[in-house]
């Protein structure tokens, strides 16, 4: 064979041997990184997928919680990664929504992550206790405006606590962060405690963090975020009471690799999501806890990730609640 024809065959070689090895992906387990700690919205969802998502995938799918920051310690752990498809993130609302839009340090952003997907919308409910006697959005707002309001959150620049500032300022009070006083708590169920015992008047939180205790009528929702009704929530929705603008006002979870990671390795993980995301059993799942199963291709999901950045930040900018340090 002269050299011409040698260098023609090695070439081909090389590439079908890179073709097969691609073809091949995953050849082993995918590390999973969940950005926040065990038993929360985020670790409850990606482990309520995992094993119709694994049975789709052929592999196993290694769960690490890898906690910090507020999701940032792992999602930084993801965007540093190979972007070859073995290292992927759950993604949440608060680590690649509210951060951005809250945070001036924050160590990554939105285009340093490919996100294959959003798969599950957590719709925002605000809630009170029965024993506040508030029952509804105009009762609460009244409220505000006589003073000594307060409510809930998982931390300062949480979800929680920008859903209530956008609520209250949806709902007319024209200065929410000092008409109602903040008190910020230690995680979500710290958050939902702190409205049970009577140590704060209300908060709005994920519905998946509330489901439980609207279904043993320990809590009363006042809202949904939605267009339409949620299952095991008798509240008006946003766009009952007129406010659609808070549509946008939802957490969400999703699976981003790292920017680089490659057309063909996104491509199976959107036929692998389509796969998982129609098992029964997850579904039943996460409905009774409030959550809507909603699967968006990678396009879709960036266009929905980056409205609801911009939302976020335009409030955040308006409100002074940027956090610089």
């Amino acid at each position: 064979m002269n050299r011409t024809k040698l260098a023609g065959a090695i070439a081909l070689g090389t590439m079908l041997a890179t073709t097969a090895a691609w073809a091949e992906y995953p050849e082993r387990a995918i590390n999973m990184v969940i950005p926040y700690g065990a038993g929360g919205a985020t670790d409850i969802s990606a482990r309520t997928i995992a094993e119709p998502l694994g049975e789709a995938v052929g592999k196993p799918l290694v769960m690490a919680n890898v906690t910090g920051a507020g999701g940032a310690t792992g999602s930084v752990a993801v965007q540093n990664a190979k972007g070859d498809g073995y290292t992927m993130l759950f993604a949440r609302v608060g680590s690649h929504s509210v951060n951005p839009a809250m945070k001036a340090t924050l160590p990554y952003a939105l285009d340093d992550f490919r996100f294959v997907n959003v798969y599950e919308i957590n719709p925002v409910a605000c809630a009170v206790t029965p024993a506040s006697g508030i029952t509804s959005m105009a009762e609460l707002t009244a409220k505000v405006a006589e003073g000594g309001v307060t409510y809930a959150s998982s931390g300062v620049g949480s979800l929680p606590h920008l859903a209530s500032a956008m609520v209250l300022k949806e709902f007319g009070v024209e200065n929410p962060l000092t008409d109602a006083t903040h008190i910020p708590q230690k995680g979500g169920g710290a958050a939902v405690t702190a409205v049970l015992n009577g140590t704060a008047t209300f908060l709005c939180t994920n519905s998946s963090a509330l489901a439980s205790f609207v279904a043993n009528k320990q809590m009363v929702p006042l809202l949904v975020t939605t267009a339409e009704p949620i299952v095991g929530f008798d509240a008006p929705t946003a766009n009952d009471l007129g406010k659609d603008a808070l549509n946008q006002l939802v957490g969400w979870t999703g699976i981003a690799g790292p920017d680089d990671l490659p057309d063909d390795v996104a491509e199976k993980w959107g036929a692998w999501m389509a796969t998982a995301t129609q098992d029964p059993k997850f579904n039943e799942t996460m409905s009774a806890r409030g959550s809507v199963i909603q699967l968006m291709g990678p396009v879709e999901a960036n266009e929905f990730i980056q409205g609801q950045f911009e939302t976020f930040r335009a409030l955040v900018d308006e409100l002074g609640m940027r956090i610089e340090g």
